[in-house]
């Protein structure tokens, strides 16, 4: 089967007109009335890049894309949604200002979200996960996938490719993780895991890819669940939702915790305001924290807002200096982010 070839970028293409819409007005229009299209984007290189990839290691596969409002593979799919805000820099300063983030808005890590759902479709388009070797490897395709899942981060059976030990979370997301680490060039996996016990899956995969790559796919339909030409929702409406489930699990933090921090002595009363000084090194200590515990921007942000709030209302002062304050308030987020970790674990987000 020959590589599907994306269209070339139309040179003459006019430029979307709500581009220059200000923020309300753009806003308050429907995901299905941007015309969003793939080709001539951002995302056509990324695509292109990852064609170029499956053509090196000799797969007769492609899976086919469509923009939605998430990254995902539907089930009996051999294709694989992206979010529509990726297709465009004004989307992704939007997905940006509500979350702090955006998720596959580098090009390493988008290459990472492509090669873990190209695994899924090519699961899907083989039907691999019917196969008894394929389950003796990775466990029971069947399993429901939890709420949430409770990972052991120092874990050597399995690979790591996206944050949060996603690998963990289920059978698919195993597999998936898997062939991404697999598929990515000079990754070295052979040495990269060579005391690991994850190492039998990739040789696992090694050799089942090298069986099948050849080969016609079993599924071979160009189906697109929830394309963005029908998803008649407004961009507001759509980070709404999106806010408030990525903000319904927070971590919490207790007053005691601030009371180590600052300080409530009316000896410092004088002092600069616990809020404000959270406030001005706000974007340092998620970076920090972030970096450390794999937690979602938007989160982390939402417990300082909320520390912020806490330490007006018991007046809290500063009383050491900043350099050791930013260090201790970097400790006290990443202990409460993991203690949300152990206790209820990753939500995972379908």
């Amino acid at each position: 089967m020959a590589a599907r070839k994306q269209p070339k970028k139309a040179a003459t293409r006019k430029p979307y007109r709500w581009a220059r819409l200000p923020k309300d007005r753009l806003l308050d229009t429907r995901i299905c009335d941007l015309g969003l299209r793939i080709d001539g984007s951002p995302l056509e290189p990324r695509i292109e890049q990852l064609y170029r990839e499956l053509e090196q290691r000799g797969f007769v596969f492609r899976p086919h894309f469509w923009l939605s409002d998430e990254w995902y593979c539907p089930d009996g799919v051999p294709g694989i949604a992206i979010p529509f805000f990726l297709s465009h820099p004004r989307l992704r300063r939007l997905e940006h200002e509500a979350l702090l983030e955006v998720e596959g808005g580098t090009r390493d890590w988008c290459m990472r979200l492509l090669r873990h759902e190209t695994a899924h479709a090519l699961l899907n388009a083989y039907r691999l996960h019917e196969r008894r070797d394929w389950k003796r490897q990775f466990g029971r395709p069947g399993a429901a996938y939890p709420d949430t899942y409770l990972p052991k981060p120092y874990s050597k059976r399995f690979v790591h490719n996206l944050p949060n030990w996603y690998a963990q979370a289920h059978p698919h997301e195993d597999w998936a993780e898997t062939f991404a680490v697999w598929l990515r060039p000079k990754s070295d996996w052979r040495r990269r895991y060579r005391y690991w016990p994850a190492l039998k899956k990739l040789e696992y995969v090694d050799a089942l890819m090298g069986e099948i790559r050849a080969h016609r796919p079993r599924l071979s339909n160009r189906r697109e669940d929830r394309p963005t030409d029908r998803i008649r929702t407004t961009l507001r409406d759509y980070y709404a939702a999106k806010v408030a489930r990525y903000g319904s699990d927070g971590p919490e933090f207790a007053d005691r915790d601030l009371l180590k921090l600052f300080s409530a002595d009316p000896a410092h009363a004088r002092n600069e305001k616990a809020s404000r000084c959270i406030r001005r090194v706000r974007r340092d200590i998620i970076d920090v924290v972030e970096r450390w515990t794999a937690e979602y921007k938007y989160r982390i942000s939402k417990v300082l807002v909320g520390m912020e709030k806490r330490c007006d209302e018991l007046d809290l002062r500063i009383a050491r200096d900043e350099q050791t304050l930013k260090a201790d308030m970097a400790a006290l987020l990443t202990s409460v982010v993991l203690q949300k970790f152990y206790s209820g674990g990753f939500r995972i987000y379908l």
